[in-house]
Order: structure tokens, then sequence, then C-alpha cells
């Protein structure tokens, strides 16, 4: 009786450390779901449509905002050791969708209501799944892929997606090269010189057979952000998109030429400060060694 006793607690032993290892049930080892959150801030304040956000830019003026729309790509989770693994979206629908190896979701943290001008519907989170595993951050693009930016806006959803389709999401469209807006986000006071202050951020410079009707193989200013935040837990913390870092260095309340705010062209006074808050070249579109880190993003607690 002794000997099956301490048998049988062997076993129990065994089986325990094996599940704490990562073995054990399908449960364990099988896909992990994900749900990325994203959220729109001001500084350290939570902000919606019916905020009064404060302290904005280099004259610490007040707003609200007008707009908070952008497209991520290609997220992925980073585990403890260093690997980027894919995160697998679910079906694709009127904000997602998969072409190839390439992922797109739109997020909408505006809904129509006070002085936003977006629409009614929402969409705050990336949903899909990625293997088992011990992950420690996240890495995303703010933007459209190629493959995806320049698709044919005569076509149905079975061709251009609903997510990049200007019939679902006309507030999205950019008027260079047939492409998308990759990040629409506006704060707005009607006692400013300069009532709105726009931050449209997309691809220029953009050439091919016929680029007006989206026939483009490459831009010269891409336009796109790589996001790193290493340190990222999705079921605890979210992202956050924080507006008053992205406009401090701009005064907001008047124009200092070209479109209202910034409009990614590469000579726009008010352009050098918000891609530095991005992270980006302004002449080139793109991060270079010489770049300072994105401001806009970064991690709060659910």
């Amino acid at each position: 009786m002794k000997k099956t006793l301490m048998l049988s607690s062997l076993a129990a032993a065994a089986l325990a450390a094996l599940t704490a290892c990562g073995g054990g049930s399908d449960e364990d080892t099988g896909p992990k779901a994900v749900r990325v959150e994203f959220a729109a801030v001001s500084g350290d304040t939570p902000i919606t449509c019916a905020s009064t956000l404060s302290g904005l830019g280099t004259t610490s003026a007040s707003g609200t905002l007008s707009d908070m729309r952008f497209y991520i790509s290609n997220v992925k989770l980073v585990t403890r050791a260093g690997a980027d693994v894919p995160l697998v979206l679910e079906a694709s629908d009127t904000y997602n969708t998969t072409k190839g190896a390439d992922t797109v979701t739109l997020i909408d943290l505006e809904d129509k209501t006070g002085t936003c001008a977006g629409t009614t519907a929402m969409n705050s989170s990336i949903k899909g799944t990625v293997p088992a595993g011990d992950y420690v951050g996240i890495k995303m693009t703010l933007g459209v892929p190629l493959s995806l930016n320049h698709t044919d806006q005569t076509a149905d959803v079975s061709v251009t997606p609903a997510v990049v389709n200007n019939a679902s999401h006309p507030g999205m469209a950019w008027s260079w090269a047939g492409g998308r807006k990759f990040a629409k986000i506006e704060v707005t006071n009607s006692t400013w010189t300069a009532p709105v202050f726009n931050m449209h951020l997309g691809s220029t410079g953009c050439t091919g057979a016929n680029p007006a009707a989206g026939q483009v193989d490459t831009c010269s200013r891409p336009g796109r952000v790589e996001v790193k935040l290493a340190s990222f837990n999705p079921d605890t913390q979210k992202v956050a998109v924080d507006v008053k870092a992205m406009l401090a260095a701009n005064n907001v309340t008047v124009n200092g030429g070209g479109p209202t705010g910034c409009m990614s062209g590469s000579t726009d006074p008010e352009c050098p400060a918000i891609f530095n808050a991005l992270g980006l070249d302004l002449t080139t579109g793109v991060a270079t060694s010489t770049s300072p880190a994105q401001t806009l993003f970064k991690v709060v607690s659910k």
C-alpha cells in the first residue's frame, strides 16, 4: 500500500511539473486568443468625442476631437526570447482583412458625437490568435501595406476588401495616387485662427502605370510608422494613442502655411514636428538612424 501511494504521489508531481513547463492539455498548447485594445488619450487622461483636451501644443491650447481613425497592419507579438510571431486575424469583415502575408485593421475611436465628424460605428481592437507561448511585447505598423493601399476602387469587396474600400470607409480616402489615409487624427476649436488642426498621414510621391486608378508600383515617401512596444501584455494593457504628445511641438491654433495642420507634405511647416512625433524622417517618409523615437503610441493599463 505504501509503495502504491508513493508511486501515485510521484506521478502527480511529474504531471504538475509537465503542466508548469507548457505540457499537459491541448488547451495549454493550442492557439492563444489575443485581443489588442486601443484607447485615445491626451497625456494621462482617457478621451472621447465628448472630452475637452487641455494643454495642447506650444500654447497649451484647449480643444476637442473631430476625428480619430487609423490603420494598423501586420501585428506581431514578441516572445521573451525575442522572436516575432504574427497575429493571425479573425475572418475578414468591415474593419479587418488578410491578403497573403499582410493583415490590416481600421481602428475607429470616434462615434460622430459632439464635434466628431466621422461615423457612428467604432472599432477599438484587433482580434486574432498566436501559438501558445510566453509573449512580452508587440510590434505593428501604422499604415496600410503597399499590396492593399493601392487597390481598384471601382471593384467590389471581393477585389478591394471593405476595410480599404472607399465605399465602406469614404473618410479614409487619400487624394494622392488612390491610396488611403493611414491616420486621420483631428482636433478643433472654433476660436482658433485655424479652427481645425489635421494630422493626415499617407504615402506620397507614388508612381506607376496609372496612379490615379490605383496602379502604383512604389512611393518615394511611404509614410508607414513601425511601432515597437517592448513591454506589453494584451490581457492587462492597452495601446494608447496620445494626441497631446503628437501635438506637443506645434502651435495648433494657427496654420503656418499649406494645408491646415499636417497632411504629410514635405514642405508643410506643421509637418516637421508631427513627423518627429511619428519617428519618421520628413524628407524620406521612413525612419532613419537619426529619427527620434515615436511618441504617438504607448502602453497603458486596462
